[in-house]
């Protein structure tokens, strides 16, 4: 995925970085995604987050409305992927 880190990736990074008004992001988040979009990218934090609490796939269906084919992406993330649901997930555990 080196080719996708732009310049133009780039500075969204630096941005999302920068920001750190709650309020100010979400704005930013309106303005760059489509209202499914960013329930779907937070439904798949919440698979994120239940499959590290161990449920099971049938489970987080139900309780998501994730597909199964969302959970298994998701799931292949967390185990072998970049580390950024891990990171994500370190955060919000530091917040409970």
């Amino acid at each position: 995925m080196d080719n996708l880190r732009t310049p133009e990736v780039e500075n969204l990074l630096d941005v999302l970085c920068a920001m750190q008004d709650k309020e100010e992001l979400y704005a930013l988040l309106e303005d760059l995604f489509t209202i499914r979009e960013i329930k779907d990218t937070s439904q798949r934090l919440e698979v994120a987050q239940l499959l590290d609490q161990g449920c099971s796939y049938s489970a987080i269906e139900a309780a998501t409305g994730a597909s199964a084919t969302t959970i298994a992406r998701v799931s292949k993330c967390l185990g072998y992927g970049a580390g950024g649901y891990r990171a994500a997930l370190d955060i919000l555990a530091k917040r409970a």
